[in-house]
């Protein structure tokens, strides 16, 4: 019988949903006294956790890495997670949130540029349009336009920094995709290199502090909810999808973190928000055709 797979487009539009609802747990852990590296550390550990045991149980032979394809995952889990939390966490410090989010979902076209580059996806009308319409999507759902904060140029290159490093886990998942990585093991090995750099660069004691009192389940749930279900999701949608276009579709993410604040904690949608929800809705339809 042929095994089915769920079309490329659905996986990488859950995946976002998914990445969408990561502020529940971000500030259930932040009430908890852990600071953002903290948070990245223990997503990376969990996620890397309950990968190995689930492969160890179900598929054992996906934990097998080949010594030759190590720059792989070291580029998924350093060049893209670490790099990019390190770099959006730091243009949140220097600037609005608002105005990171937006420096950040400058993904797609980093990733539309660095697909051309390595895999020779070509720029599409359909794709040129669909990058512009989510991404000006993103600049309204976040609040950017009529905001009076001003931006420092540290700041910028701070947010183009993890934009890029966001965009880097494509390029990564691709070629280890290539070399016949299952989207579990890429998942596993990336937030194992992850885990190993965050918890070398940030220590762990407060990790081991909280995982022992009533945020462990908000970490767990971080973990599995918010990381290895939406980076499985997003990597099998690789599979079939171009890069540039998995990375457009992702952009729903913001879309569901604006209706989950309205509905978790009464945040109001402002008429340029709303606008905003469609623009990207509208972008990922466009995107969502063909490869």
């Amino acid at each position: 019988m042929k095994k089915i797979s769920p079309p490329g487009s659905l996986c990488v539009a859950c995946a976002g949903i998914l990445w969408g609802i990561i502020g529940l747990f971000v500030r259930a852990l932040g009430d908890a006294q852990l600071t953002s590296m903290d948070i990245v550390a223990a997503r990376a550990i969990v996620a890397a956790g309950l990968l190995f045991v689930l492969l160890a149980i179900f598929d054992r032979k996906s934990l097998r890495l080949r010594l030759r394809d190590v720059w792989c995952f070291l580029g998924t889990g350093i060049a893209s997670i670490v790099f990019f939390n390190y770099c959006y966490f730091s243009a949140v410090q220097m600037m609005s949130l608002a105005s990171a989010a937006v420096l950040m979902y400058t993904a797609p076209a980093f990733v539309m540029v660095l697909a051309r580059a390595c895999f020779g996806e070509a720029f599409t009308r359909r794709k040129l349009l669909s990058l512009v319409l989510t991404f000006f999507g993103c600049v309204l759902v976040t609040g950017v336009v009529g905001s009076d904060t001003p931006l420092s140029f540290a700041g910028i290159l701070f947010g183009l920094g993890s934009g890029l490093g966001y965009g880097l886990y494509t390029i990564f998942g691709k070629f280890a995709m290539a070399r016949g990585y299952s989207a579990p093991a890429i998942t596993f090995y990336t937030f194992l290199v992850a885990a190993i750099a965050a918890s070398m660069l940030n220590g762990t004691s407060r990790i081991i502090v909280a995982a022992q009192s009533s945020a462990f389940p908000y970490m767990l749930g971080l973990g599995a909810l918010s990381t290895v279900l939406p980076f499985l999701l997003y990597t099998l949608g690789l599979r079939t999808l171009s890069g540039s276009r998995a990375s457009i579709l992702a952009s729903i993410e913001p879309v569901t973190a604006a209706i989950l604040g309205i509905v978790a904690y009464g945040e109001t949608m402002q008429p340029m928000t709303f606008a905003g929800v469609i623009l990207v809705l509208v972008g990922i339809g466009v995107g969502s055709k063909g490869n």
